[in-house]
Parts: structure tokens; sequence; C-alpha cells
């Protein structure tokens, strides 16, 4: 029997049968592989990585100086100790009218930094870098290369940081526990820590953070862990994180996670797109295979027989099939990795087999769920199909495997989405997708009816008549192709009009710069300097760093909320403000606003929402070892976009007075007047001035790099929906061909039909690109009013794009799949029917 499932392989191979369903299943396990061996790859690397990326074997992250009695702990445990304080701040080059700023993450070290990994430096922006155990020495500083490149300074040269000025000796080239790219946007500056009280940058109201790097055998280390932690317990201490191997870098991997479900999903749409082609191509090679399946019936086998031939051929298939879309997907997740840029390391190790196998797997379970019921069928086929050319109905076992192939792809979205809520939905998404566009491509084949008269030509009539006859095939055309360009549109097209409506909706004289850790002294000065410069309506206002401790008689702990957000919320400090007057872009949605002759506390709407907080609850602050009690008097919706400065929760001023205070400000910085921020940073080198519009752009451009890889596995998402065309015309090729020739022979032209088939196809491409732009918008819109809160407005690029890409898409697949129906000559055609 297998001898005779190989001869039967190679002989339906030489007549073509089985090449459309190698090449569906190769893209679809081609879309699948790709981010398999992309995640596999990065997760591999923080694995291996995982000591590098903290930087010792327990970090242990605040944002207050730590406990020197955790030092001594430590140090009496026999384990290594180092330290870093990671803040931002302005950099300064030049001297006078020449100086130039650059806001910073500055990082000060101690000796044995890092205690894990490698720290690499080089001496000139040109070299790879070499690993160090050194640190800066006094009096000097190691940076990144961009901000060498920015600020037009060579190694060798001067950077002011604060009170100081420090000598650049060398450009850092790997940093060990930095973290991925896309969360540091400001270029790196190092420092010794014995040097970071000269530069009289961290003043109150500053946010650094401090880690403490420990390191040592592992008994030790999480001897030591569990001693910190039962501390942090017992005294009810906010604001620390602790970091070890098994938790090390949890946003990183946070991270990691949500884009590998993302990825996983946009390759499992390819998939189930490329699935319909796989069942599509099957139901042909059965319609096909009637004949050949009765004559080995009528020679004797069974009908186990039968089926256990055709099984096995197609298991050939699959494994042909899903091995060279792995190869495929090999290729395609170095492109991926191009694409991403910095985003990714560049020394990930090498993929493992286990995409591979996935990929392998996946397109077994893709042939098995919805390739093998129309085979099914071919065991039914009776002995005198030889003679009498009749078949029965299919039996109801063969109509129940059809739900195997609905099994299959719920299973495997649950698989790749990691996640049952994330995984039903999607199904029941692109299940409701696809139901939908079935009926409005339905409803659209039906209104067509009505035009056939509407221009007097034959081809015209010939193809409204054809899409008429077969209006099944033509709703999965429609269906398929407006699937594959939905996603297309969704992440180029509609992706630009957001960021439009998203720079729209902030006002064209919204801040562009923020100023913090404005100290009480420098308040008037500074204030002054900006109207000096044309700065109006530049407002300053107080922020107060405090901690939320006690809601109501309910004491915080980091078990209080089960959501992240709310979690990361109240263990860190919240940056208050207190005020007499409502700020502007702000409205009392709830309430009513500050009696200063009380304590009052007025919450941002989100927050309360997040805290699940309430008029009249009681909120509790720790404000640098003060206590301040005030109850909620009113809610307030802000509007985020205006850029302005916003606080989560003011105090009313009476309550505030003896708190520790700076101060902030934002305001709108036209280009020319640039050398303003040199100006205050240098008269002011402890400011911190924030360009939003230069932070937005590295943003943009982080975002830019990522939506190109999805659209980059989008592609297979287009070439699925191509196949699909494509089977459903190869499908119906052999009642086209009779079809063609009944109608030469009663008269029509070469040309005319030939005519017909091309305005057939831009029909169903025009219409499947109308329903996908309509699709893409719907969802844009969606997004803008729903998640973004900003205005839509409806492009008709989406339209006509969505309508040229049909169109074009459809042709090519058409002129694919039936490019020979008109070659067969009409007498040949009249004697087989």
């Amino acid at each position: 029997m297998l001898m005779q499932s190989l001869r039967m392989t190679l002989r339906d191979w030489r007549a073509g049968e089985l090449r459309f369903l190698l090449i569906a299943l190769t893209v679809a396990v081609a879309a699948l592989a790709s981010v398999g061996f992309f995640v596999d790859r990065m997760r591999t690397g923080l694995n291996r990585d995982a000591h590098q990326l903290l930087g010792a074997d327990l970090v242990i992250t605040a944002d207050a100086p730590i406990s020197e009695l955790w030092r001594k702990e430590a140090l009496r445990r026999g384990l290594s100790l180092a330290e870093t304080v990671v803040f931002p701040s302005m950099t300064l080059a030049g001297e006078g009218d020449q100086t130039q700023s650059k806001l910073s993450s500055v990082k000060a070290v101690t000796t044995g930094y890092p205690l894990r990994g490698n720290l690499k430096i080089a001496g000139n922006l040109t070299d790879a870098g070499a690993i160090t155990r050194d640190i800066p020495a006094p009096g000097t500083i190691w940076v990144d290369p961009t901000l060498l490149t920015a600020l037009n300074l060579p190694v060798g040269g001067s950077l002011q940081l604060g009170d100081k000025r420090f000598t650049v000796t060398r450009v850092i080239t790997s940093e060990p526990d930095r973290g991925a790219a896309f969360m540091n946007f400001a270029p790196r500056v190092m420092l010794s820590a014995t040097d970071l009280a000269s530069t009289n940058l961290i003043q109150y109201g500053s946010r650094v953070t401090y880690r403490l790097l420990v390191a040592g055998s592992p008994d030790s280390a999480a001897g030591f862990q569990q001693w910190v932690q039962t501390s942090i317990d017992t005294n009810a201490i906010k604001g620390i994180r602790l970091e070890s191997l098994e938790n090390g870098r949890p946003e990183m991997r946070a991270t990691l996670d949500r884009a590998e479900q993302f990825l996983s999903l946009v390759g499992l749409l390819s998939a189930m797109l490329a699935a319909v082609a796989i069942a599509m191509a099957a139901r042909r090679f059965m319609l096909r295979h009637v004949d050949a399946c009765a004559m080995l019936r009528f020679l004797g086998l069974t009908q186990n027989q039968v089926t256990l031939l055709y099984l096995v051929e197609f298991l050939l298939v699959g494994l042909v099939g899903s091995a060279i879309g792995a190869l495929v997907g090999f290729g395609a997740h170095f492109v991926l990795l191009e694409w991403l840029g910095t985003l990714v390391s560049n020394d990930l190790p090498a993929a493992s087999f286990l995409p591979a196998v996935q990929g392998i797997a996946t397109g077994l379970l893709l042939l098995i769920g919805f390739a093998v019921p129309p085979i099914l069928q071919l065991r039914n086929v009776p002995h005198n199909r030889v003679i009498r050319r009749e078949q029965g109905a299919p039996q109801p076992v063969a109509l129940v495997t059809y739900g195997l192939g609905l099994a299959t792809f719920i299973g495997l979205l649950l698989w790749q989405a990691g996640n049952v809520k994330l995984g039903l939905l999607t199904a029941g998404g692109f299940l409701g997708g696809l139901a939908l566009f079935a009926l409005l491509g339905w409803l659209s084949l039906k209104s067509l009816r009505s035009l056939r008269g509407l221009i007097n030509h034959p081809s015209w009539r010939f193809a409204v008549t054809a899409l008429q006859r077969r209006p099944g095939a033509t709703v999965v055309q429609i269906v398929a192709l407006s699937l594959g360009l939905m996603a297309l549109l969704l992440l180029t097209v509609v992706r630009g009009d957001l960021v439009n409506a998203w720079r729209q909706a902030t006002p064209a004289d919204a801040p562009n710069q923020f100023v913090i850790n404005i100290q009480p002294d420098q308040k008037q000065a500074v204030a002054a300097q900006l109207a000096q410069n044309g700065v109006i309506n530049a407002q300053l206002y107080p922020m107060i760093r405090g901690r939320l401790i006690q809601i109501n008689d309910n004491v915080l702990a980091s078990d209080s909320y089960v959501d992240d957000r709310a979690k990361r919320l109240v263990d860190r400090e919240f940056n208050l403000s207190t005020m007499s007057a409502l700020p502007p872009q702000n409205q009392v949605s709830a309430g009513r606003w500050l009696d200063d002759s009380k304590p009052e506390a007025s919450v941002e709407e989100g927050l309360a929402k997040t805290l699940n907080l309430k008029l009249g609850d009681t909120l509790k602050f720790d404000i640098a070892g003060q206590i301040v009690t005030a109850p909620i008097t009113s809610l307030r919706k802000l509007d985020w976009g205006s850029m302005r400065v916003n606080f989560f929760v003011i105090l009313n001023p009476t309550l505030m007075a003896e708190t520790p205070q700076s101060w902030i400000t934002a305001f709108h910085l036209p280009p020319e007047n640039g050398a303003l921020v040199n100006q205050l940073t240098r008269e002011y080198p402890n400011l911190t001035v924030v360009d939003v519009g230069s932070v937005v752009k590295q943003i943009q451009a982080v975002v830019d790099q990522v939506v190109t890889a999805v659209e980059f596995l989008f592609l297979f998402t287009l070439a699925s929906g191509v196949l699909v065309l494509y089977a459903a015309l190869a499908g119906s090729h052999d009642e086209r061909t009779r079809e063609a020739g009944l109608l030469r022979a009663l008269g029509a032209t070469r040309k005319q039909l030939s005519q017909a088939q091309w305005i057939e196809f831009v029909l169903v491409g025009g219409l499947s690109g109308l329903l996908a732009a309509s699709g893409a918008a719907a969802v844009g819109w969606s997004l803008a009013t729903i998640v973004f809160d900003f205005t839509w407005q409806f492009s008709p690029l989406v339209w006509l794009s969505g309508l040229v890409a049909g169109a074009a898409c459809a042709v090519f697949g058409g002129w694919v799949g039936l490019r020979n129906v008109l070659n067969q000559p009409p007498l040949q055609t009249l004697r087989e029917a």
C-alpha cells in the first residue's frame, strides 16, 4: 500500500494536482514559523543573559536611598555589593552662547559594577568596544555614542553635569543592565558615584532610582532575598522591588509576551486563510479523483484501503510542505530582526529546532482539520461510478469531520495566543468578520442582478451572469481577499490616518517643552527669564512627591490590587500638586472644587477608576515623612491631548503649606528660540528640560519599526488571501472550461469571453477592496473614538487604495488561475460533456 501511495503521489505531482496544496501549506507554516523563530531567539537570549540583564544575582530597586542595614546584612552573608543611581538630567557642551544641551540618563556607579555580565567601552565612535572591569575615574565620564553625535563632541571633549564639568574619556558600546532600547530613549552618561555629590543634581523632587546590586553563592543570595522580603513585609516598606534571575526584567518579559501573542495571532490569521485554501484545494482534488477512486474500488480495493492510499499521499504532501514552510519561516525571521533594527539585540543565540517542529505540527494539524474531510468522501464513491456518472450524497461521518476543521482552528488560536480569553475573542472576531463579509458579499451579488442590463455589451452580461451562477465560490473569493486586504490597509493607510488625527488633536501651540526640578529659590528667576524671552502663559505649578499609603481604613500593600497598573500606582510616589483655582484644561466631573478652609483632595477620574476611589473616600499620603490626610471632594476630567501640566491628585494649599516642593512648567517654544533651553540649563544646571517633540519623534520611530515588521507578516496574510482567490477560481476551472466551450459553440468570441473574465475579476477585486477598506476604516474609527478619544476623519484614500489593491490582486490571481480556460477547443468540450 505504501508503494502504491508513493506512485499515486508522484503521478498526481506530475499532473499538477498537488502543487497548489503544497504552496498553501507552505505559506501557512512559514507565517507561523517566522514568528516562532523570532520569539524563540528573543526568549532564549533573555534566558541566556538573565544575570547580565540584571548586572547581578539580585537587585534591590528603590526610589529612595537604600537602608545601610541591608548593606551590612549582605556583607555579613559574604555577598558582593555594587550600587547605581539613575536619574534624568541635562548635559551641556560648549561655553557661553555656544552651549548646547541634551537630556540624558545619568548613571552613577560604584566600584565593582557590574557584578554580572560585561560592560564594554571603546576609545572612539568606530571601535566595537572591549570588556572592562573598571568604572569612570573621578572627573571623567563615559557616554553613549549618540550623545557625542547629537552634541557634535569628540572623545576627549568636556560635558557639564550640574555644577561640575567632566571629560569624556570612553564611549559605552554595551551596558548589561540597560534593558531594551525602546525603554531608554535618553542617551546614557556614566560617572563614578564619588562624583555624584559634587554635581548637586539630586534635589527635592528629582525622580531618582537607587539600585543595590548583590552577587554571591545561590544559597546566600536566596537567603538574603528572603531576609529583605521579610523586612519589607514586616515594616510595610513601599517603593521597593526585588529582581532576581527568576523574575529579572519583568517589564522586558511582559513586553516580549505581548509581542509574541500579537505577532503569533497575525501569523495565525495568515495560516487560517491558507487553511481555507487548503480545504478548497483538497475539495478540488477530491472532485477530480472521483473517477480514479471508483476504478480502484472496481478493481477490488476496500473503502479502508482507498482511504489509506489517499491519507498517506496527503501525509507525504503535508510533511514536505510543512518542512519547506519551516525553512521559509526561518529565512523570514531574519527579515523581522532586520526591520526591528535597534529594538532587538544583534547577538542573539542561534534558533532552536522547536519552532520548526511546532511549524510542521501546525501544518499537519491544518491538513488534518481542513483537507481530510473532503478526502474521506472518496471512500464512499460507488463501484458503478465507472459506468453510471452519479455520486451519492456525503455520508454523515464525512459531514461530521468538517467540525474537525473548526475545532482545529479554535485549538490553534488558543495555542498560539497562550491565553484562553484572548484566543476565544480572536476566534469570535475572526469568524464574525468572516460572516459579515460573507453576508455583504452575498448581498452585493444579489444587487448585481439589477445591473446586468446597465451596459449593453455581451462581455458585461457574461461576467455578471457568471458571478450569479456561482454565488458560493464568488463569496469565498470576496471574503478571503477582503480579510487579507483589510489587515494590510489597517497597518498602512489607516495607521497614517490615526497618526494624523492624533497630531491634529494636539493644538498647534501646545507645550513642547517641560521644565522640572525648579527649586523654590529659582522659581521667580526662571519665570522672569521665560517672560523676557517671549514665553507667555508659562504657569509654574508646585510639584510634591508623596506616596499613597492608606484609603479610608485600608492600609495599602503590594497585594491590595490585582490590576497591574493599580499595583504600580500604589507602589511608587505620586506627583501631587496644590493650587487654589481649577487649572486650565481641567473639568470637575463630580463633586465640587477645593475649599481651602479644610483638608480636601481632587482626583483625576481615570485614577479614581483604576484605584476604585469615589467621592468621600479619605486618602492618606506620606510626603517626605509627613502624613497628610484629605477626603476626596471632586473628580476631574483632564484633556491629556493638550500636552499641558496635569496632576492625578491636587490638594488644597493650606493643607500643603509646610510640605517640601519643587516646581514644574510647560510652554511652547518655537524652533527659532531653541537657544532658550541652552540658556536655562547653563544658568540652572539642576533643571531638567524635556523636549516632548523629540521624545514623541523617538517613540514614533520605534512604533514605525514595529509596524513595519508587522506589515511584513501581513504580506503572508495577503498571500493567503490571493491563494484562496486562486483556489476558488481553480475549483471552478473545469466548469468554466465547459461553459466557455458551450458559449463559443453558440457564437461567443474568444475576445468577448476573455473580456468577461477580466470584468469578473475587477468586480470581485473591487468589491473585496471596498469591503476591506470599510472594515479598516471602521476599526480605525473605533480606535480613534473609543481608545484614543480624538476626532476621526474618514479619508477617501482608504477606499481608493482598497479598490485599486483589490482589483489588482483579483486580476493577478484570476490570470494565474484561469489563463488556460479559453485554450480548449469547443469541439473537445462538447465531446467531454
